[in-house]
C-alpha cells in the first residue's frame, strides 16, 4: 500500500488528508493520524518517532510526558518554542494492546512502516523548507538519514542538509541547512540519571548553529 499524499495541499490539507492515509497497517487500531504543527514558515523542523497515548487520543503531537520534555529542552537551549514546527516520522501510534482505561504502551514502528508513512514527511519538508532540522532518537535519524545512522555516534554534531538524507532529493530545505541529533525525550525519562540525560539533550539542541 502507498499513502496517497495530495500533490498541490497545503498544511492543513495534508493534515485533513492523513486521517485517511491506510499506507499501513497501523491506522486499524488508533483513534486518529496525528501531524505535524507548527508555523508554516518555520526555521527550526523537529522530527520524532510516532504519536504516543496521549497524542493518538488529542490529536496534537508532543503534548504529553515526552512533549514537555521537549518544550522544556528547547526553551533551555534558547529556541523559541512557538517558532518550530514539530512533526513525527510514522503519523499513527504503534502500541502494544492494553485494558480498557489504560494506557497504552508503544511499540517502535518498523521500517516498513517508516517507508509507508514517509511521504507526508517528505510533504512536510517540501512546505516548510527548513533551514534548521532535529532528529529526535533513533527511528526519526533513521528515516531521515538512513538505517546505518547512529544517534549515539553522531549526536550534538551539525551536519549539512540535505546532503546527509538517505534521499536529498526528496527532502529540501533552505540554502545551508543543518540537521542535529538528539535523543527522544522518552529516553530522558526512561534515563536512570534523567538531569544529566536532559543537560546532554539541551547541549545537542544547543548544537544548532
Amino acid at each position: 500500500m502507498v499513502a496517497e499524499v495530495p500533490p498541490d495541499a497545503d498544511l492543513d490539507e495534508l493534515r485533513a488528508a492523513v486521517q485517511g492515509c491506510h499506507g499501513c497497517e497501523l491506522y486499524r487500531d488508533t483513534t486518529q493520524a496525528v501531524f505535524g504543527e507548527g508555523p508554516g514558515d518555520a526555521r527550526i523542523l523537529v522530527v520524532g518517532e510516532q504519536p504516543g497515548d496521549v497524542e493518538d487520543r488529542r490529536g496534537h503531537p508532543f503534548v504529553g510526558p515526552s512533549g514537555k520534555v521537549l518544550d522544556r529542552a528547547l526553551v533551555a537551549a534558547g529556541i523559541d518554542r512557538e517558532a518550530v514546527y514539530v512533526t513525527n516520522a510514522v503519523k499513527h501510534f504503534k502500541h502494544r494492546p492494553a485494558a480498557p482505561g489504560k494506557r497504552r504502551l508503544h511499540q517502535t514502528p518498523d521500517r516498513t512502516e517508516i517507508v509507508a508513512c514517509r511521504p507526508w514527511l517528505v510533504a512536510e519538508f517540501a512546505r516548510i523548507r527548513p533551514s534548521r532540522v532535529v532528529v529526535l532518537g533513533a527511528t526519526a535519524a533513521q528515516a531521515l538519514l538512513g538505517p546505518a545512522f547512529r544517534v549515539t555516534r553522531e549526536h550534538g554534531v551539525p551536519l549539512p542538509w540535505p546532503q546527509r538524507a538517505e534521499h536529498p532529493e526528496d527532502f529540501p530545505g533552505a540554502p545551508e541547512a543543518v540537521l542535529v541529533a538528539t535523543v527522544h525525550p522518552s529516553a530522558v525519562l526512561r534515563a536512570d540519571d534523567r538531569e544529566a540525560a536532559f543537560e546532554a539533550m539541551v547541549a545537542d539542541l544547543r548544537a544548532l548553529p
